[in-house]
This record gives C-alpha cells, sequence and structure tokens, in this order.
C-alpha cells in the first residue's frame, strides 16, 4: 500500500526550495516542481485509463497551494467520469484556433493576401496601387466584417457605386476582392463559392466593362504630319529632343527610353535589347534599330559615371517631364506615348502588317 504523504501547509509549502519534485499532500499526485533556476510550478500525476498524464496546473505563487488542490480535485473527477482533461484541453485549443480563423475580417485578409502577392509586382508602384485601391473603396465598406461571411450583396456594395463612373478602376478592385476571397478560402478562412468572381457569377447583374467604360486614347499626330514633324525636331536641342526622337524612331515607351543603358544597345548588330524588368509584358524585347537609330545614337555624348543612353542633366535617368516638355513647346496635339498610335495607323494603312 503507497505511503500517505502529510498534507503540508502553505507555510510549509512556501519553504520548499531545494530542486525536485515535492509531494504536497491532501490530493494523491499533486507534486510542487521546483528547477534549479529556482522557478515552481504545480503538475499533478495521474493515471487516464492506461495512460500516466503529467499535467500542469499553473506557476507557484500565481496558483496558491489551495487553488492547486481545488484544480487536482477538478480533473480527477473528470477521470473519474472517463474524461481525459489533456485530450480536452487539446480540443479546445484546436476550438479556439478554428474560431479565430474563422472570424478573420475582410480588412485582415486583404492585408495578408496583399503580403503574400506583393513579390509578383514589378515595382514598389504597383504594390502600393494595390492595396490603396482596397483601402479607398472596399474596406469603408467590408472592411470589419468576417471574411467567412462576405457574399454577393456585399460584393456588389463595393462595385456599384463605381462601376459604371470608374469602371476601370472597379474591374481592378473587383480582381483584387476575388484575390483575397480566393486566398481566405484556400487558407482556410472561409469556404463556399467566390462572389467576387466574373464569369458565371457577377456578369449576370453588372454590366460587361467593355459596354461602358469609356476608352480615353493619347493624343497622337496624324501619320502624315510625321515627316515634317521629324524635321522641326532634330533642329532642337537637348537631351529630352534627342529621348523623343529616339523613341518615335523605336516605337518604345518612355520608361523603356529614359532608362536605357548603353550596355543594352548592339551597335554591331542594330539592336536594341530592353530587359523584362522594363517592359510591360514582363519579357525580354529586342528592337531593331533603323539607320535613322544608329546615327541618333552615335551623336550622343557618353557621361562619365552615368549608364544611361539619355540622362539628366544632373545626373540620373532623364525624367518623363522633360520628354513631354518638348512636345508642348513645340505646340502639336500629342503626347509621346501618342506616338506609338501614329506608328500603328502608318502600319496598317500604309503598309501590309
Amino acid at each position: 500500500m503507497p505511503k500517505k504523504v502529510k498534507e503540508m501547509s502553505a507555510i510549509e509549502v512556501k519553504r520548499l526550495t531545494k530542486p525536485g519534485r515535492h509531494a504536497v499532500g491532501g490530493i494523491p499526485g499533486l507534486l510542487l516542481v521546483v528547477k534549479d533556476s529556482g522557478a515552481t510550478s504545480w503538475i499533478l500525476r495521474v493515471t487516464v485509463g492506461n495512460k500516466r498524464r503529467n499535467i500542469g496546473l499553473g506557476g507557484y505563487p500565481e496558483v496558491s497551494l489551495a487553488a492547486a488542490r481545488e484544480k487536482a480535485r477538478a480533473i480527477k473527477k473528470k477521470v473519474e467520469q472517463g474524461i481525459d482533461p489533456v485530450q480536452e484541453r487539446q480540443a479546445r485549443r484546436r476550438a479556439l484556433i478554428n474560431s479565430q480563423m474563422i472570424e478573420m475580417t475582410f480588412a485582415e485578409a486583404a492585408i495578408r493576401c496583399h503580403e503574400s502577392k506583393a513579390p509578383e509586382f514589378k515595382n514598389e508602384k504597383h504594390v502600393k496601387d494595390w492595396i490603396s485601391s482596397i483601402n479607398l473603396y472596399a474596406i469603408p465598406v467590408i472592411g470589419n466584417l468576417p471574411v467567412n461571411e462576405i457574399g454577393l450583396p456585399h460584393v456588389l456594395s463595393v462595385l456599384e457605386p463605381i462601376w459604371a463612373e470608374k469602371t476601370e478602376t472597379a474591374t481592378r478592385v473587383r480582381q483584387r476582392i476575388e484575390s483575397i476571397l480566393t486566398w481566405a478560402t484556400v487558407s482556410g478562412h472561409r469556404s463556399g463559392d467566390n462572389p467576387a468572381r466574373w464569369r458565371g457569377h457577377l456578369d449576370a447583374v453588372l454590366p460587361k466593362p467593355s459596354k461602358i467604360r469609356q476608352k480615353k486614347h493619347f493624343p497622337a499626330l496624324p501619320w502624315q504630319e510625321i515627316g515634317g514633324f521629324m524635321r522641326d525636331l532634330r533642329k532642337r536641342k537637348g537631351m529630352g529632343a534627342r529621348a523623343l526622337e529616339f523613341a518615335i524612331l523605336t516605337a518604345a515607351r518612355s520608361g523603356e527610353i529614359r532608362f536605357a543603358t548603353w550596355d543594352e544597345i548592339d551597335f554591331e548588330g542594330k539592336v536594341w535589347t530592353i530587359p523584362a524588368e522594363r517592359m510591360k509584358a514582363g519579357r525580354e524585347h529586342r528592337v531593331p534599330l533603323t539607320d535613322g537609330a544608329i546615327r541618333l545614337l552615335e551623336s550622343l555624348p557618353k557621361f562619365e559615371g552615368s549608364p544611361y543612353v539619355f540622362p539628366a542633366v544632373r545626373g540620373g535617368a532623364l525624367s518623363d517631364m522633360s520628354i513631354s516638355a518638348v512636345c508642348r513647346r513645340m505646340k502639336v496635339d500629342a503626347v509621346p506615348h501618342g506616338f506609338r498610335s501614329t506608328f500603328r495607323d502608318w502600319c496598317s494603312e500604309s503598309m501590309n502588317y
């Protein structure tokens, strides 16, 4: 028969400082554990079924002797009822975690989704644009709602006020809401269909963007006038004028021109290779250079310490405004990007391309 341990008083328990496990009596299996560091805590040794359990009851003196004995009695009562206190505690913890996951708000899901998608974006501007549109249009309307409760009426409450007036923006917001809800579903925070998907869902209740979007074309010069414009442009001095001339000769975008570097130019092969990170499509692009483009490049000065073909006066890349200003000074109803349209019109109307 096991030896019965004398029931200690609170004062006697306070004097237990030797490292080890000390039976305090009163409840079989109730022990005060004193570590080498001096930290003390309660455990209850109890057999549940055929398993020996060491169940923690909290630290001492935060949990007093009387409180530890009360906790121990409650646990032993559960064991007598066939309940495993450890499994019960684990089940409660899992239920709490699952509850917290399910209760994630749309705003929280938006932040988490944005963090996971940020590496996909080409530059910092795209990273900021993605979340700023959600913060501006979606968060004030559905940000505080649990993400698992978002349905079609909620999505429409975000989109309908801007669908006709800001169609392009609304389309992007819809796509981003769809991504957020997809992320939430895959991450276990919601289930069921995605109420922000377009095909077979929102397309039944919202007009197609192509039917209502007002397309804004960049002002462009008619191709029949490009010859005279180029003659006038070549008379103008300055790096902005040369950059615009090169843009027209290559039908390239302003950003591709402004950040062009000398190591991208192959004079012998007459090819300009634009790296993927500077292309809108995200793929490396090879631009054939005409004799006129080569002559222009050969006429440009090279500045020590600057890799740019069209550097700014104070160093660094040329600004977009520098190129646009050339068009304004020449008083032409066109913008730099519009010359891509001029080139396209010339191809379709005068050539077989």
